[in-house]
């Protein structure tokens, strides 16, 4: 997911994020709930910002469902620029474009 930081606030590109579908498959339906109950502000139609507070917890949860193998690694993992210095707490779950 193509994410950058601004201002001490993670920002989650939205065309990366998840989409909730009525009929979609549980595992991505929860997976857009549990990223939505976390971030601070996440309108239908922009990027959703994460506050640095919620950035372990954010970090546990991508790689809950980065090892529960239903999602795919692309879907889970925070993908920053080369010049960004990623945090310590996003590291784990983050790469480099």
């Amino acid at each position: 997911m193509q994410s950058y930081l601004q201002d001490n606030i993670l920002y989650i590109n939205k065309k990366d994020l998840p989409e909730y579908k009525k009929n979609a498959s549980i595992v991505r339906n929860n997976y857009f709930w549990a990223l939505k109950s976390i971030s601070g502000y996440s309108p239908p139609s922009a990027d959703w910002e994460f506050e640095p507070e919620v950035w372990f917890a954010l970090s546990r949860m991508l790689l809950f469902f980065t090892n529960s193998g239903y999602l795919g690694y692309s879907e889970t993992v925070l993908e920053f620029s080369e010049d960004t210095i990623i945090p310590d707490v996003l590291r784990q779950v983050s790469s480099k474009l």
